[in-house]
Parts: structure tokens; C-alpha cells; sequence
């Protein structure tokens, strides 16, 4: 069974910094496409960032280019998302998720094109 489980939210001031880690289990990690995703309260699920199985391929949400940054450890099962420079309007419930495809050539960003979720962590930004 394949698990997600999604670490590193919690509540900092704005221009504060957060590193969200999501650990992967139940199948081969290194061979999936990872992404983030966030939610905040009343509005859809929307994309952050993705990274490819082989990490050499990144994608990010426009607005969120320079601020966020995904990378991932495929010897510990890991993808990470490194939040920099937080403003109040990036409260919400962060996702990380698993691709469907194996070795996909490229990364995508949509909900559906993900099979596997986390149960989400919060987090907070005051101003």
C-alpha cells in the first residue's frame, strides 16, 4: 500500500521560511514524478510545484517562482518543498502526491494526472 506522509507545516510570520518534506512508501519512489499542492479554506486544490522521477525536471505555479523550491532524495524516499519568503495569502493545507505514470518524460501539474496523496499539513503565515 502506498503511503504519503507529508511533515514541516506550522504557523511563522510572514518573510519566514518553512520546509515541508512528504516520505513515500509501498512502491519504487524513484520512479515517480512527485508534486506539491496546496488548499486553502474555500478554494479548489491547486498546483505548487512537481519535480521528476529523476529529479532533473522542475515545474512551479508562476506566482510562486523564486519563493518555493522542490527538490527530492530518491535514496530516502523523500521529496521536499523549501517555502521562502511567505506571505498570509500561502496559508493552506499543503499536498504532496504521486504520479500515475512511471518514468514520465515529463512533469505535470494537474490533480488527475496524480494517483497517490498525503493527508496534508498546514500551514500558517501571519502578517
Amino acid at each position: 500500500q502506498v503511503q504519503l506522509v507529508e511533515l514541516g507545516g506550522g504557523s511563522v510570520q510572514a518573510g519566514g521560511s518553512l520546509r515541508l518534506s512528504c516520505a513515500a512508501s509501498g512502491r519504487t519512489f524513484s520512479a515517480y514524478a512527485m508534486g506539491w499542492f496546496r488548499q486553502a479554506p474555500g478554494k479548489e486544490r491547486e498546483f505548487v510545484a512537481a519535480i521528476s522521477w529523476n529529479g532533473d525536471s522542475t515545474h512551479y505555479a508562476d506566482p510562486l517562482k523564486g519563493r518555493f523550491t522542490i527538490s527530492r532524495d530518491n535514496a530516502k524516499d523523500t521529496v521536499y518543498l523549501q517555502l521562502n519568503s511567505l506571505k498570509p495569502e500561502d496559508t493552506a493545507v499543503y499536498f504532496c502526491a504521486g504520479d500515475r505514470v512511471p518514468r514520465r518524460n515529463a512533469v505535470v501539474f494537474t490533480t488527475t494526472s496524480y494517483l497517490y496523496w498525503g493527508q496534508g499539513t498546514q500551514v500558517t503565515v501571519s502578517s
